[in-house]
């Protein structure tokens, strides 16, 4: 019951542990991005009454259609369609076949100038007369003719000469026929009418044929355009459905300053929901939701970390404020980017995922990279609820991008200045791929200063990543590859210490340095951190130089005058004097956890065994290192990798299989003595380890032919 007990307390912890570490700081992200971003969707709404002046320039926050005034513009369109009339071939046929047969019986009544049933008392044909002409006309003619047109002009037209009547109904029909064919209604068959007559009016015909034509025509031009009810629903339907919605774009001005609020304006401002205070919750309410989504992937993100054991107080510090920087600098350009001046191109949003790719990992500074341009789009999005910009986002994802790629080979300062050229060139490649994909023309002013705006981007990115980075360092705490090259420079104050005071312990280090890094790499531990821990695990013993064998040259060994427990204490004591003395100057934690942990609770076997010769009661643990036992890959490498080189620099002929045999013995005896415990090496791994640190050795050690001595004569 009372070890449940425990285990429940620990599961407690570890959450309560996980909590502060992983949540708390997410939350913390969480609630600075959604106030940051808050504005960019939140709508305000104003507190307006009818015909006053507008305080300020209003726009709308929202795309949407404005129903009422496209109905109405639908409405006058439709209202607008004329009607539709069915021009009827028949009745114009009809109309000028009148006309034609009027002209041909005249015609043929003139080729009769006699009466056939009467002679004159010498025998001779009578003549007939006008009045016996119009009657036997009148017999001949259609019926239609006769009761529509007068008697009086037959007779005018009979008295016209045959050439010059033959030249009038040419042009009449002519005229006649083209205002048919327009089409004839009752409201213009008057003006119908007068287009006739003014077509014979101004010819060259004679005066008594025009006025005969002239009354001719008000027979002839008679209705032949009828309404069509099914064409005229159908053109007007047309026209409705061609009507565009009546659209009011977002960012568009609804008043101006001191614009009167007509009822117009006023219903657009409600439309637009600037009057309803109830309707920003939505754009908040999907804020959240997004805030949300981009908090729980930076969480599963530190969690990863969490497991990895690679998440500490100075890691999770660096993601808050690298995050609370990038963004702000983000919003604060955001405040002076128009529409006309697109100002996101020169935002330093590189300087981030470098700072992260170089604090931490580079999988957290890509995830982050796409996080940041998702936001970045919200902040550019000229604050209009509902809209994200998109070239804002491809544009940030894209240089973060760039800036990652390009981070390579991190030897010094100067690399972090590559990949700006790196950036500048995405950066560039990016403001073409917007303009040519515009429809907009842009003007190689333009072009220039856009581009310009990306080199500036890029260069301002690779200065603030190398001016905060050292305030990142020392301020949080963490260690970069970029502080372990500086640390790794033969012109360090503590290795020029260890070169002078302790020569021997400096070659000593550099060889297993060169062993731990080579087996930090076959097992994808930090090889560079391994490399710098090993420089400095034996910097303690620049206390007491001399008492260390690997430096005595040609002294005695102060050991020999000394009891065993004397001996012990001042050998046992240089990691910790060694770890006060980098703790003195300022050097990360993890080189001086790792000065501390590269003897683990090993024994000192060589004192305790000569001290045993003469006191069988000695204890072991008198004899031990106080620990700690490594705790990370790197430190036990080292673990291993200081005693093996020691081991095998003492041999005076190595062969392979003596290098082998003391490394074997060496391992198993950490294995058995329990100081790998609480790292988190596998038995894979230490095979890995065991088989690259022969190998290495061997390359070292390798054996030289021996040259011949030249005898003296």
């Amino acid at each position: 019951m009372k070890l449940n007990f425990q285990k429940l307390l620990d599961a407690i912890f570890k959450i309560r542990t996980i909590w502060i570490a992983i949540f708390l700081p997410a939350l913390i992200l969480g609630i600075f991005f959604f106030g940051i971003t808050l504005n960019n969707v939140f709508t305000e709404t104003y507190d307006i009454e009818r015909f006053t002046n507008a305080k300020q320039t209003i726009r709308s926050p929202i795309t949407i259609e404005n129903e009422q005034e496209t109905e109405r513009k639908t409405r006058e369109t439709v209202q607008a369609v004329e009607d539709r009339y069915l021009i009827s071939e028949e009745v114009t046929h009809e109309q000028v076949g009148y006309v034609e047969e009027i002209f041909d019986a005249i015609e043929k009544l003139e080729n009769e100038l006699v009466d056939p049933d009467e002679t004159s008392n010498d025998g001779a044909p009578v003549a007939l007369t006008n009045q016996d002409n119009l009657i036997r006309l009148k017999e001949i003619l259609s019926q239609e003719i006769v009761e529509n047109v007068n008697d009086s002009l037959f007779l005018k037209l009979m008295e016209i000469p045959v050439e010059e009547r033959e030249e009038g109904k040419k042009v009449f029909l002519a005229s006649m026929t083209d205002v048919l064919e327009n089409g004839v209604r009752t409201e213009n068959k008057n003006s119908r009418i007068n287009v006739v007559k003014e077509s014979v009016k101004y010819t060259t015909l004679d005066q008594e044929l025009i006025n005969a034509l002239e009354e001719l025509s008000e027979f002839a031009i008679v209705e032949n355009s009828f309404y069509d009810a099914e064409k005229t629903m159908e053109a007007r339907k047309e026209a409705g459905n061609s009507v565009d919605p009546v659209l009011i774009n977002a960012g568009e001005i609804i008043v101006r300053e001191g614009q009167t609020i007509t009822n117009e304006v006023y219903e657009k401002l409600k439309l637009v929901g600037l009057l309803n205070n109830e309707r920003n919750i939505f754009p908040v309410v999907g804020l959240a939701i997004l805030i949300f989504m981009i908090v729980s992937v930076i969480t599963y993100e530190m969690k990863i970390l969490h497991k990895k054991n690679k998440l500490d107080k100075g890691k999770v510090l660096s993601i808050l404020l690298v995050s609370m920087i990038v963004v702000s600098l983000m919003k604060v350009v955001s405040l002076y980017t128009t529409q006309t001046n697109q100002l996101f191109f020169i935002v330093p949003v590189a300087t981030g995922v470098l700072l992260l790719k170089l604090l931490i990992n580079e999988r957290l500074a890509i995830v982050m990279a796409t996080l940041y341009a998702i936001i970045g789009s919200i902040i550019f999005n000229s604050q209009i609820p509902g809209a994200l910009n998109v070239e804002a986002g491809i544009y940030f994802f894209f240089s973060q991008i760039a800036g990652i790629i390009f981070l390579r080979n991190v030897k010094d300062r100067f690399a972090i200045v590559k990949s700006g050229l790196g950036m500048s060139l995405a950066n560039i490649l990016t403001v073409l791929l917007f303009v040519f994909l515009s429809f907009e023309k842009y003007s190689l002013l333009d072009l220039l200063i856009y581009s310009g705006y990306g080199v500036a981007s890029a260069f301002l990115s690779a200065v603030l990543t190398i001016g905060l980075l050292s305030y990142f360092e020392s301020g949080l705490g963490i260690l970069s590859d970029v502080k372990l090259l500086q640390l790794s420079s033969p012109n360090q104050p503590l290795l020029k210490k260890i070169l002078t005071e302790a020569p021997g312990t400096y070659h000593h280090s550099i060889m297993v340095a060169n062993l731990s890094e080579t087996a930090c790499e076959a097992i994808g531990a930090n090889g560079l951190l391994a490399r710098v821990g090993a420089y400095y695990h034996d910097i303690g013993k620049t206390i007491r130089p001399h008492y260390f064998i690997e430096n005595q040259l040609a002294i005695k060994n102060p050991h020999d005058v000394m009891s065993p427990r004397q001996s012990a204490e001042i050998i046992i004591n240089h990691p910790y004097d060694g770890a006060e003395l980098l703790k003195k100057h300022k050097l990360p934690k993890e080189i001086i956890d790792i000065a501390m942990q590269h003897h683990g609770t090993t024994l000192l076997k060589y004192f305790y065994y000569k001290e045993k010769e003469t006191n069988k009661n000695v204890k072991e643990e008198d004899y031990r290192y106080p620990g700690p036992k490594p705790k990370t890959k790197e430190a036990a490498i080292i673990c291993i990798c200081d005693s093996v080189e020691a081991a095998v620099r003492s041999l005076k002929e190595p062969t392979e299989e003596k290098i082998e045999e003391i490394v074997s013995s060496i391992v198993n005896d950490r294995l058995m003595d329990g100081q790998l415990d609480e790292c988190p090496l596998t038995l894979k791994e230490v095979k890995i380890i065991h088989q690259i640190i022969c190998e290495t050795l061997k390359g070292i050690f390798h054996s030289r032919i021996q040259y011949p001595i030249k005898e003296a004569k």
